[in-house]
């Protein structure tokens, strides 16, 4: 007798991802592949997860006089709780901020005063130009100056180039060098990577965001921020206002 050659069965499928019975009796056999999962249920539930974080944290980036604000729109246990934590928040910055102004450099002074500070904060060191023709250094001594009074916990230092560094080009002037735990995390020639001569304190800013000694949230950017809302709407009144004095000039030529 012969024996039958074995033929593999062919099983009739007409669309595999199909929620048939008998679809389901042949992916229990491992005939064929489970149907794929659906993916807008997954993207649903992230999209709901994202709107419940960010209405947990929609009192996140408040100050105290923005939380009393909303006294009488949040309940007063939850809105006590963010009071808390900014206070905490104030507090430590407060304690923090031992700094506040530009300490200037001799360079006998510079591994103490940079160098080893470094490993308790953060030390920024402005190497300045040796002229006054120099722009960009002018215009960095000045946001220095800002920057020192404005994020105390950070030690700001300046130092004429050519007295820190025997023979610095003059051209790379202004050069910062940012410091921590004794090594330079970052060193940025000229301010040309900025705005140059244009170059404001929020570029600076930004450099301290980039660096990770402030955090996006900080309250310090957030009320500059608004600031310069403020400055830029009154500017726009103002720029209105004398459009409409030259107009009236001009009724009564």
């Amino acid at each position: 007798m012969n024996q039958m050659p074995d033929v593999p069965i062919q099983v009739p499928v007409d669309n595999p991802n199909a929620d048939t019975e008998w679809n389901d009796i042949l992916r229990s056999k491992g005939i064929i592949p489970e149907k794929p999962k659906d993916p807008e249920p997954a993207i649903q539930e992230a999209l709901l997860e994202a709107e419940k974080r960010a209405y947990d944290n929609r009192l996140e980036d408040k100050d105290l006089d923005e939380l009393a604000a909303l006294e009488e729109d949040e309940d007063e246990e939850f809105l006590e709780q963010y009071r808390q934590k900014r206070m905490a928040e104030i507090n430590a910055l407060a304690k923090a901020s031992k700094y506040g102004s530009v300490y200037p450099l001799q360079k006998v002074d510079f591994t103490r005063e940079v160098t080893e500070a470094s490993n308790e904060a953060y030390v920024f060191v402005f190497l300045a130009s040796s002229t006054d023709s120099n722009v960009e250094s002018r215009v960095l001594q000045e946001i220095w100056r800002e920057l020192a009074q404005k994020y105390g916990d950070v030690k700001f230092c300046q130092i004429r180039a050519d007295m820190c560094i025997e023979g610095y080009p003059e051209k790379n002037c202004p050069t910062i060098l940012v410091y921590k735990d004794g090594d330079i995390r970052r060193q940025i020639v000229t301010l040309q990577e900025m705005q140059g001569v244009r170059t404001k304190l929020e570029d600076l800013e930004r450099l301290l965001v980039q660096v990770g000694v402030v955090k996006e949230g900080d309250s310090r950017l957030r009320r500059r921020d608004e600031d310069e809302d403020d400055h830029a709407t009154n500017g726009r009144r103002g720029l209105s206002t004398s459009n409409k004095h030259e107009g009236d000039d001009d009724d009564w030529d």
